[in-house]
């Protein structure tokens, strides 16, 4: 077989293959993380030096250490976003000392990273996100049929650039309209033991997606959204994703699990990861014989103020995606220095795959090697399956 000729990726991985969601940022990453599938953390800061603080507008005593900031997650309804701590101007609270000049009154802030984030009713939400991902595997071919391949033992490697925008506009306080566009470039390689690399490279607008987002719970102790949106994958799938997330709040952080499901309708009648031009192909099958599968996943996460202007998101994922099962970590700091902008670099990692000494069935077409059509010839054994993905969000509220 030649290996010296420029080739053409033959199939994309959708799950086992980063590329095709560059860390799911509507729901993986990710953010897929800090996307616009998300609601408010309210903070309140407090520096002045009381014992207790209380309110004009509610019975509430907030006990508060000296010289400390206190943060606490509040609902997000519009009526009540920015008067719980009533009248700045107050004389009611029982102040025992003064040790410095701070403020006499709360200061909040809506936290645009914050993994429930959704615009409120008129308000727009925007994230642009600047992606790295890698994904590889070895691969060790057991030929049974055909002629004799040069070389039977290779590595498979994706590296690929995405810039994806998610646009979120609040129809209401609790339901938000979604939309979404990906450009990505990538590259594609068979690092061969001892015969010449193939590769190709391929750039494009290459999908987009729109949905609608239900914050659906709110309190002061509970928050909780759901979503349901259509993505197109060009020349590869449509998908139809349902995400539900319920989340406990406790000061300064919040604990929430998460769920997601996709159903994904083919173009084809199999998917997988391989390389081809007009006179030969070679095709490491995932699924063949069916145009449609399904990947469900779940996990559990934790946002939390770190101080005045920085956040950390933290999450742990296992999923099971039709012929393997993974597992991932994901983490995110944030910085917010207005209450329209924020800052968030993020890094997600596979921990475990199921993918490791799975035997997939190996395709071959070469009429100048005597394979006229795409035929299977054995299976190919993967094995050191990597995923790692890392980038930079520009969240902005308006």
């Amino acid at each position: 077989m030649k290996k010296q000729m420029s080739l053409f990726v033959w199939a994309v991985a959708v799950f086992g293959m980063s590329s095709v969601w560059a860390d799911t940022n509507f729901g993986a990453s990710g953010a897929s993380s800090a996307d616009l599938t998300s609601a408010p953390g309210i903070r309140v800061q407090n520096n002045i030096n009381y014992k207790k603080y209380e309110t004009r507008t509610t019975s509430r005593t907030y006990a508060v250490k000296d010289n400390k900031d206190l943060y606490y997650v509040q609902p997000s309804k519009r009526s009540e976003l920015y008067k719980e701590l009533g009248d700045r101007n107050s004389t009611s609270a029982d102040r025992t000392s003064r040790t410095d000049s701070s403020r006499d009154y709360a200061k909040r802030k809506y936290y645009l990273a914050h993994p429930f984030f959704q615009p409120l009713k008129g308000k727009f939400g925007s994230v642009t996100d600047l992606g790295y991902t890698t994904s590889s595997y070895d691969f060790v071919i057991n030929q049974t049929s055909g002629p004799a391949l040069s070389d039977t033992s290779a590595k498979w490697d994706m590296t690929q650039f995405n810039v994806k925008e998610d646009i979120s506009y609040g129809i209401t306080d609790k339901l938000a309209f979604m939309g979404m566009l990906r450009f990505d470039s990538s590259k594609y390689t068979m690092d061969w033991a001892t015969a010449p690399d193939d590769s190709m490279t391929d750039s494009g607008l290459n999908m987009y997606g729109l949905g609608l987002q239900w914050r659906f719970a709110d309190t002061p102790k509970w928050i909780a959204n759901s979503s349901a949106y259509y993505q197109r994958q060009k020349d590869m799938a449509d998908f139809f994703t349902v995400d539900l997330k319920g989340g406990y709040k406790m000061e300064s952080t919040t604990i929430y699990a998460l769920a997601r499901g996709w159903f994904v309708n083919f173009d084809g009648n199999s998917y997988g990861n391989g390389i081809s031009n007009d006179d030969a192909a070679l095709f490491i099958a995932y699924q063949t014989g069916s145009n449609n599968a399904t990947y469900v996943e779940g996990g559990f996460g934790m946002f939390s103020v770190l101080d005045d202007d920085w956040t950390l998101n933290m999450e742990a994922l296992l999923g099971n995606y039709d012929w393997h099962n993974q597992g991932s970590v994901r983490a995110a700091i944030s910085w917010q220095p207005y209450n329209s902008f924020a800052l968030s670099f993020y890094a997600k990692t596979s921990v475990y795959n199921s993918a490791d000494g799975k035997n997939l069935g190996f395709w071959w077409y070469e009429p100048a090697a005597g394979v006229t059509e795409l035929t299977n010839i054995g299976t190919a054994k993967i094995d050191n399956n990597s995923e790692t993905s890392f980038g930079m969000q520009a969240i902005f509220y308006f």
